[in-house]
Order: C-alpha cells, then sequence, then structure tokens
C-alpha cells in the first residue's frame, strides 16, 4: 500500500503581538487584537497578563478592535 500526501500548503506566519500570562506554570496567551480589555488578565489562573510577541499564522479580526467596544448592556 502507497498513500501519496499531497504537500501542505505553508500557511503565512507574521510576528503578532500576544499578551502572555505571567505565573510560571501556566501557558495562557492570546492575539492582542482579540482582548476585551487593555491589561487583561488570564482567563485559565487569573493571573496578570504582560505584552509579548509571537510567531503565528496571520489570522484577521474582522471585528475590529474589541477594547473600544462596550461592556455589558445599558438598561434605561
Amino acid at each position: 500500500m502507497n498513500y501519496r500526501k499531497k504537500p501542505l500548503e505553508e500557511i503565512p506566519e507574521e510576528n503578532t503581538a500576544i499578551w502572555a500570562c505571567t505565573n510560571e506554570g501556566c501557558n495562557g496567551w492570546m492575539r492582542d487584537n482579540f482582548a476585551f480589555e487593555h491589561a487583561p488578565s488570564c482567563r485559565l489562573c487569573h493571573s496578570p497578563m504582560e505584552r509579548s510577541m509571537k510567531m503565528l499564522p496571520l489570522l484577521l479580526n474582522s471585528n475590529g478592535d474589541l477594547k473600544s467596544l462596550k461592556k455589558g448592556i445599558s438598561i434605561t
């Protein structure tokens, strides 16, 4: 039996701004353009996060700037 593998298409990567967890035992991180807060806390361990860079596949966020959205629903 001989299976032919199709050559995988290379996914373009770029140096991306992320938020990385400061806790040594946690591997949590998130892309900056998907964060809702200007200084988010880790969703896994609730520790503070610090800004960093990481080589990641190119991914476009069609929602725009999530940090400018208002939190919650105003009831009047």
